[in-house]
């Protein structure tokens, strides 16, 4: 039987992503929605939180597509009306607020979720597997795209919480703290804040084991959204086009360049964990994003405009 989800905050990602990959699904039934503006046809919309969990008490499952800063209230309140609650990335504004919201679903015996969409794309599993049992010697990801092309006028990502260019950085730290066959940590961070902004919109890091990552929200044209690796022995490894193409020493080895599978994957994820009364979240993406802002260097450039 599908099992019935509400999905609160009718955006952009929830439009192009999640509605799609709960409509494909038979594990799913799309019975409400919470959103300000947001509506999906056909599908009771509801401006109230409270008044959708009144009105439908057969909602199982609540899955969270608000930003980061208004989003540990519903998520609380799913969890204390007992609903299992999914979390779109990051799972919240701050470390602390994921860490209550999973007391309390492991105290009521309720699944969360926390996910991380990128680690869904095609070539991440090959490119652990690959990696498995490897020193790695040196890793470098340069992870830079157009906030204006996939944020417009979402004026909230450069506000406290927003987490600026860590939005998509963190991405590529979910698939970095993936493939990784041992942990890192973080030793410095150079942050770009444009002179009108509150988050940055770039971003330098240097971790621990020879690696590195940069991120920037101001590249026009092709987008860039690369991890390469070099272990011991000489072996080289790039994942491209976000974790969805695998090269080993420059040939093509998986995946597709196609990230549509991404969020199916997700809520295939969610159906098993509810099935199986579990929890699942992973936090070490979030931490070194919290890192870099304790440790990160600031400098002030430009102003940016949307």
């Amino acid at each position: 039987m599908a099992l019935r989800v509400a999905l609160v905050g009718i955006g952009k990602i929830a439009l192009d992503q999640h509605v799609p990959a709960i409509a494909a699904s038979p594990d799913w039934e799309l019975v409400a929605t919470v959103s300000r503006k947001g509506r999906v046809p056909g599908v009771p919309g509801f401006t109230s939180f409270e008044a959708m969990l009144a009105a439908h008490s057969e909602v199982q499952v609540v899955s969270l597509c608000l930003p980061p800063v208004p989003r540990f209230a519903p998520a609380e309140a799913a969890l204390m009306a007992g609903r299992h609650v999914m979390l779109e990335k990051p799972p919240g504004a701050t470390l602390a607020e994921v860490q209550a919201l999973e007391a309390l679903a492991a105290a009521r015996g309720l699944t969360l979720y926390a996910t991380w969409h990128s680690r869904m794309a095609r070539a991440v599993a090959a490119a652990k597997g690959w990696l498995s049992g490897r020193r790695v010697l040196r890793a470098r990801i340069d992870w830079r795209e157009d906030v204006r092309k996939w944020h417009p006028g979402q004026t909230w990502v450069f506000e406290p919480g927003g987490m600026g260019v860590f939005d998509p950085g963190i991405n590529a730290l979910s698939i970095l703290t993936e493939i990784l066959p041992a942990p890192v940590h973080l030793t410095g961070a150079v942050l770009s804040f444009p002179a009108n902004r509150q988050t940055p919109i770039a971003a330098e890091l240097t971790f621990t084991g020879g690696v590195s990552a940069g991120f920037d929200w101001r590249q026009e044209g092709p987008q860039t959204w690369d991890i390469e690796v070099e272990t011991a022995g000489g072996g080289r490894m790039a994942l491209r086009m976000g974790g969805n193409v695998l090269e080993v020493d420059g040939h093509a080895e998986a995946g597709e360049a196609d990230i549509m599978g991404e969020y199916p994957a997700l809520y295939a994820r969610m159906a098993a964990l509810v099935r199986a009364g579990a929890r699942e979240v992973d936090l070490a993406p979030m931490v070194h994003v919290a890192d870099a802002m304790t440790l990160g260097r600031r400098e002030v450039v430009e102003d940016f405009h949307f």
